[in-house]
């Protein structure tokens, strides 16, 4: 595995940092050269939070990055603070649960892909477990780490709330699932703006 560079941005309270933490302790948890940087901007003011996350099976170099392998952004105002990091290399993954004018997206990209994660979680799961959709996504994107690992690193997180709710627990495994299938599939049927 070479080095992978994903930025990852969201609306404040979305879970960004926490999937961010997440990802970083599962790859550091199957011996991985991982680095997660938080840049939170005015977040409680309604800002947007960004993640920068790098994984490797060597040393990284450096703590930050221009361009993306992968950019996720879970927000209309997140896709343009996040376009700039993208170039023809990058995969760019957006929620497409609400329209989103073509003008906003990244000039150039590899691929865009649309989920609908918003819509999945408050469809079929339950609103809360929407950014762990987001996670099994960018899991099933990169294969940055094994879906195994995943799960453990989301145990550790969460396992005070888990404890106090054991359906919980299910119902994030479940989300991880939906969203790891979800970008598996987009990547193969083409799904997608352009790509």
């Amino acid at each position: 595995m070479s080095l992978i560079k994903i930025a990852l941005a969201g609306e404040g309270g979305q879970g960004v940092q926490a999937i961010a933490e997440i990802m970083a302790e599962a790859a550091y948890n199957q011996n991985m050269q991982t680095i997660y940087i938080p840049n939170f901007g005015l977040e409680q003011r309604g800002g947007v939070s960004i993640a920068f996350l790098q994984f490797s099976d060597r040393r990284i170099g450096a703590p930050k990055f221009n361009k993306a392998d992968v950019v996720i952004a879970l927000s209309e105002r997140a896709i343009g603070r996040t376009a700039g990091y993208s170039d023809e290399n990058t995969i760019f993954m957006y929620d497409n649960s609400y329209p989103v004018p073509e003008a906003e997206f990244p000039e150039k990209a590899k691929k865009i892909v649309g989920l609908p994660a918003i819509e999945t979680a408050n469809n079929k799961l339950h609103p809360r477990v929407f950014n762990i959709i987001i996670m099994g996504a960018a899991i099933g994107l990169t294969k940055v780490v094994s879906f195994e690992a995943a799960k453990e690193a989301l145990v550790h997180k969460l396992a005070y709330k888990f404890e106090k709710d054991p359906e919980l627990r299910e119902l994030n495994f479940k989300a991880l699932q939906i969203g790891k299938e979800m970008a598996e599939a987009s990547l193969q049927e083409g799904v997608g703006v352009r790509g």
